[in-house]
This record gives structure tokens, sequence and C-alpha cells, in this order.
């Protein structure tokens, strides 16, 4: 029998927002914490979710935050052994960079290997060697700056706009939190970009006069309650920021504060973050949509005798079988869709053990798509049953036409016999 057809895998499209969908409210973690910065979200880092949020969307400054992207590109297309040339454009950059704070004899034409000017520009958050990596990644500024932007897009960044390799302060030069948050994820996915955030200390050498100098990371959560690295930031229209990746208890978690302000001891944005994250590691999830819960009814059509006969339609439940969870914000209750895809269905082929389709979970485009399985409630049993007096029927007359057959059979036989003994006498 033919199957029943759904275009491009009949989408229903329910579209669900979690205000209208009863659910089951998870242990509470107790009121968000108020912070000092002015934008902070927390995400989680294997499904994007969004945990905590405050101004997500807004744009910012990000400062050296943006050396995160300048990272991922060097890690890209360069190798830690490649020598790195110290460039006009590095040269012009102002504090704070290696040529005001620790070369103060740097000159164009220096060199350094690409592990160390990772480093600097990670650790020491040095604006020179931002430039001196543009330069050797794409040949100029302008180009890397293109590129820098392609690769926001192709993260999804859809809030961003880079202006400069290495956040110094451009009206047109901003991100968002929420924006920030997935750079920091794909940095912390990239192995060298990882090695460096999580280093405390480290030492660089410039190669051209063998004159070595040490820096420490400016991330002062580095290795506390579980801070795995991060980048740090400020310029004074940015104020205090800070890029933070942490796990505990096998699970990782990305936080962003923005526009925090700068103190006399330099810790609100340190203490924001560690109120966000320490907020969010105690958040539960709460049920959005239960197992077994129906989602809708498939209306299917089928040959009474599966390749032949009259058409007929049954209406198909489904359900699902696990629970949907979600962090249960103000955020996440306005943009949580559910959507319903169903796929090919051969109602003769209908098993409550077999998925006939996925309940697919969105929040926003840059996440990755949740799905569940969906399950029918009744399988082709149900035909069976739906049609036992046509069946019956059938059988009734099937035998009555085969007794009609042998009878007509036996008269002929008989008559042939008589026709043979004539011939014979």
């Amino acid at each position: 029998m033919k199957k029943i057809k759904f275009s491009l895998l009949l989408t229903l499209a329910l579209s669900i927002t979690t205000s209208i969908m009863p659910g089951t409210k998870a242990k509470a973690a107790g009121e968000p914490p108020t912070i000092q910065g002015l934008a902070a979200v927390t995400l989680d880092y294997e499904t994007g979710e969004i945990i905590y949020a405050k101004n997500i969307d807004d744009k910012m400054y990000p400062a050296s935050t943006t050396k995160l992207m300048t990272a991922i590109l060097f890690a890209e297309n360069k190798q830690k052994t490649d020598t790195i040339t110290y460039t006009e454009d590095a040269y012009k950059q102002p504090a704070y960079s290696l040529r005001s704070e620790i070369y103060f004899n740097l000159k164009v034409g220096d060199t350094m290997s690409a592990a160390d000017v990772m480093n600097a520009m990670l650790l020491f958050s040095g604006n020179d060697t931002a430039y001196m990596v543009a330069d050797a990644v794409a040949g100029d500024a302008t180009s890397f700056v293109k590129m820098m932007n392609d690769k926001a897009k192709e993260l999804g960044m859809t809030n961003t706009n880079f202006v400069t390799a290495n956040g110094l302060h451009d009206p047109n030069h901003y991100s968002t939190a929420y924006d920030l948050a997935i750079l920091g994820t794909a940095a912390y996915k990239n192995e060298w970009v990882r090695e460096s955030i999580g280093t405390k200390e480290a030492k660089i050498t410039l190669l051209s006069t063998g004159q070595p100098a040490y820096i420490e990371n400016r991330n002062k959560l580095l290795g506390v309650d579980g801070n795995l690295g991060g980048k740090t930031g400020y310029t004074s229209p940015a104020g205090k920021c800070l890029v933070s990746i942490y796990e505990r208890d096998g699970r990782k978690i990305v936080g962003v504060v923005l526009k925090a302000p700068y103190d006399e001891k330099d810790t609100a944005v340190f203490n924001d973050m560690k109120k966000i994250i320490d907020y969010s590691y105690g958040v539960e999830k709460s049920v959005l949509k239960e197992k077994n819960s129906e989602l809708g009814t498939a209306e299917l059509q089928y040959k009474v005798f599966k390749f032949f006969g009259p058409t007929k339609t049954i209406k198909v439940p489904y359900i699902i079988k696990d629970d949907v969870t979600y962090y249960e914000n103000d955020l996440n209750k306005e943009e949580t869709k559910l959507n319903v895809q169903l796929n090919d269905i051969d109602p003769w082929k209908l098993s409550t053990d077999k998925s006939i389709g996925k309940l697919l979970i969105t929040q926003r485009d840059s996440q990755p798509t949740r799905n569940v399985d969906i399950y029918p409630t009744i399988s082709s049993d149900a035909l069976i049953s739906a049609n036992k007096g046509l069946y019956i029927g059938a059988a009734v007359a099937g035998i009555a036409i085969l007794a009609v057959l042998i009878f007509i059979i036996a008269i002929i036989k008989k008559s042939a016999s008589k026709r043979r003994r004539r011939n014979y006498f």
C-alpha cells in the first residue's frame, strides 16, 4: 500500500509558547541576583540554553573580550611554532601594550613565537599583539576585521560588529552579552585558545633579542570555584567586562558580564560573575511538557485490505515518552517554541514503540534545536479492530463463493462421468 505523504515531513508548527503550556515548576534556586553590570548572561555550555539573563540583547562595547575572536582566527590559521612579526600597525597601538609596559625598546620587525603572541594577547591583553595577529593572518587589519565579522555571522552572533582587532573603543564596534557568550563557547572549544585562557602565568620571549618576560592572567577568578578561563576587558565607555567558562560536577556554564563599574579594588565585575554563576548552578530545570502528554492527532488514510479495498481514515493521537524540560525565566517563557514534525507514516506499520516524528524545541536561532521522539498511541492492530465486521463479511462471502465453486465443480465432474459411461457402452 502507498504510504501517506506529508509535505516536507508535515510540519504541524504548534509554535506553542511556554506561557500557555502546562508545566511542573522545579525546585527554586532563589531569586536571580542583583548585579552592578548593566548586562549579563549565563548559558549551558552543551546546549546553549539561557539560564540567567539581564539585558542580554542590548548593544554594548566589548572592549578586550574582542580578543577572543582574534584568538580563534589566529588559532585557525597559524601554528604555535610560527614566527610572528611586530608590525607597523602593532607599533601604533596605545597602552596597554607590550611596547608600553614590557618591551620598551620593541621595534617594527622584531619577532615572537605564535604561542607567546597568543599568551601575550589573552593573559596580558596586549593591544599591540592583536595587530601582530591581524597582519600575520590577513595581511592587514582591514582584511582581518572582515574575517572577524564573517566568523561572527558563522557563529550566529547576529548583534555584533567588529571594527578593531583588540577591542579599543569605536562607536561602531559593539556586541551583546548573549553574542559574547556564543563567542566564549566557541573560544573554549578551540584547543589552543582553551589552553591559553586557562593559563595563570607564562614566560614569553622576544626572539630577536632573546629577552624574556613573565606575564600573569588578568582574570582574577581563574582556578577559583571551577573557573576554567575567560577574558577580561576594559575601556571607559565599555566599563569592566568579563567572559568566563566554568565547570562544576562535570557541568559547564558560560558567563558574561558587561559594563560593570571599575571600582577601587577592581572587584565589581568578578563579584558579579560569581553571583550569576553560583545562581545558575543552583537552578534546576522545570518541566515544560510532561511525558505521555498528547501533542495532537494525525489523520491517516489506508486501504482496508492493506493493498486494495475501500479507503478509510483513522485518527492517530501521538505523545512524547520523555519530559521536555527548560530553564524557566521570563526570556525563555517568551521565546521557547515547540514544533511537531511527523515522518511519512504507513498506517499498517504503526507501533506504539516506534517513533513517527520529532517534537522540536527551539529558543534562539543560534542555539541547537533539541528534539524528543513522538510515538503513536495506537498500533496497526487498531486497523484490524476497526474493520472486524467487514473482514467477517468478506470471509463469509469468500466461504460462500468457495462453496458455490465446489458445487459447480462437482456437477461438472458428475456430468463428465456420465458421458464417459455412455460412450463406453
